[in-house]
């Protein structure tokens, strides 16, 4: 109704999470996300606009980053709707396991009515981002890249098993990292996130849940992760966890070579692990 009425309309999400601009020298600055919005797919548009636009600046070498900004670039005025959280963009393989997540979680470890779905698996799935800093030791999934800059963090940095971790909490409705670790305790500052990742399974464990698969995503321009490298985070992560390697999925991916992950700015991972009861 918005794009028959505007022209075109995408719908948009609150930006919750902290926004940082981080400068050349890693450090990170807080940027003001009042007004800021995520925006979702799809989005609508009336044909003739849409068309025209696409001819007009959608040629070879164009890098708009959605359907809304080529709108935008050609002069139309592209309205807002609210959106849906539920509404996960595909792009990468993990965020389409998040969805299936979803919607199982639907009618069942989410929504549970007595102890009907009790022993339904959950499944938990989260992202974590951090700018590099100064200093080597880069470390994903436990791995330490030679050569390569150390992401910026409270505890050692590593995106892969933050990620890891807070899926596993969220699954099983214990908040994430930052609750259970807090950066007001001068304990966690430069932890070793393999060591926290342990404790996070002993609390998992203790609610009655083991974890029986885990699949991530990274994402970045630096470093190019290969075979052998991906190879080690994934037999890491197995031994972490303790689930038959099969069971563990890893993957790299340098973002398009779009956003702060792939202008080589910051690493994220994305993380989908499901739980069993034990």
């Amino acid at each position: 109704a918005a794009a028959r009425q505007h022209g075109a309309a995408l719908p948009v999400l609150p930006l919750v999470d902290s926004v940082k601009r981080v400068g050349l020298d890693g450090r990170a600055l807080a940027v003001d996300r009042e007004g800021l919005f995520r925006a979702q797919t799809p989005q609508g548009a009336r044909r003739e606009l849409l068309v025209a636009a696409f001819a007009a600046l959608g040629g070879p070498g164009s890098e708009w980053t959605d359907e809304a900004a080529l709108l935008e670039a050609h002069g139309v005025t592209v309205a807002t709707v609210p959106g849906d959280a539920r509404n996960v963009k595909l792009t990468e393989p993990a965020d389409l396991e998040a969805a299936r997540a979803m919607a199982a979680s639907e009618h069942g470890a989410l929504r549970l009515d007595g102890d009907r779905d009790a022993d339904t698996p959950r499944y938990g799935n989260a992202t974590d981002r951090h700018p590099f800093g100064p200093g080597d030791g880069l470390l994903l999934g436990g791995l330490q890249v030679a050569g390569a800059p150390r992401l910026f963090g409270h505890s050692d940095g590593d995106v892969v098993l933050h990620a890891v971790a807070d899926a596993c909490l969220g699954a099983v409705g214990l908040g994430d990292l930052g609750r259970q670790f807090p950066a007001s305790d001068p304990a966690t500052s430069g932890a070793d996130s393999a060591h926290l990742l342990r404790v996070v399974m002993e609390r998992v464990s203790a609610e009655g849940w083991r974890p029986a698969s885990a699949d991530v995503s990274i994402v970045g321009a630096r470093p190019r992760l290969g075979g052998k490298r991906l190879d080690a985070i994934r037999e890491h992560l197995a031994q972490l966890l303790d689930v038959p390697l099969e069971r563990i999925g890893v993957r790299a991916s340098t973002g398009n070579l779009s956003g702060d992950d792939g202008y080589g700015l910051t690493i994220s991972a994305s993380a989908l692990v499901g739980l069993v009861r034990r």
